[in-house]
């Protein structure tokens, strides 16, 4: 690693000012919320596209939360460009996602072992198989240990990330009987990509809608700024 690669094509923060524990959440605006609520002096480190990045400190650890946006192409290109070019060794994302699982309801959270999807992310290793993209072990193993701790109702196990937010032919019940809790659009392409790079990544997502409870839901503002067991939990992982 060298301050030569960056600033890079989609993150304009100087070599060394990216701490080496990012917490990455999809909406820049929870980013900006996470930054002003919990870090210590936090400065704007990226801002290229909007993708809001702070850096501060939380309880004397360095931390920076950036935005990732939507999908796995997005938080594909952020994460390589964190881990290979600004040395950083692990990145939680913490997002929103939608339950599939009857005893999880609105705030509760799953802790993402491992990442189905329905994308083509993973075509570009050339693999002779099927590669199943799972989180770091002592992350996720800490995560829950916090959780209990907390009091927070959480369930570890499989999502699933899809490349598709409307869905004309809705799949979700054959994912359901396989055992997945829920669905969002990003852990698979994290965590490929962390396995590729040799680095560490965990996804921790807030059940903000359930295909089980319909009548349950959360609001853009919730989703955007209430969160904060996810978040707590998160900023106590950092290493840093």
């Amino acid at each position: 690693m060298s301050a030569q690669n960056t600033p890079t094509p989609h993150i304009e923060a100087a070599y060394g000012s990216i701490a080496s524990t990012v917490l990455m959440p999809g909406d820049p605006l929870r980013s900006q919320f996470i930054a002003e609520t919990y870090l210590e002096h936090p400065v704007l480190v990226n801002n290229v596209r909007g993708v809001q990045g702070y850096t501060g400190t939380w309880q004397g650890k360095r931390v920076t939360v950036m935005a990732s946006g939507m999908g796995q192409p997005s938080i594909g290109i952020y994460s390589y460009e964190l881990y290979n070019f600004y040395d950083v060794k692990t990145i939680i994302r913490i997002g929103s996602c939608g339950s599939f699982h009857n005893d999880l309801h609105i705030r509760d959270l799953i802790l993402t072992q491992g990442a189905c999807t329905n994308g083509n992310f993973n075509a570009q290793y050339n693999l002779p198989g099927t590669f199943c993209p799972i989180a770091d072990f002592h992350l996720l193993k800490k995560a829950a240990e916090l959780a209990e701790a907390k009091g927070v109702h959480y369930m570890v196990g499989n999502i699933l990330s899809s490349d598709v937010f409307y869905n004309d032919t809705p799949t979700h019940e054959s994912w359901m009987k396989m055992g997945v809790l829920g669905v969002e659009m990003e852990s698979a392409a994290l965590y490929a990509t962390a396995a590729r790079a040799g680095k560490k990544a965990l996804c921790i997502c807030t059940v903000s809608d359930s295909f089980t409870h319909p009548e349950e839901d959360t609001t853009p503002e919730e989703r955007q700024a209430s969160f904060t067991d996810m978040i707590e939990i998160a900023l106590s992982l950092a290493e840093e």
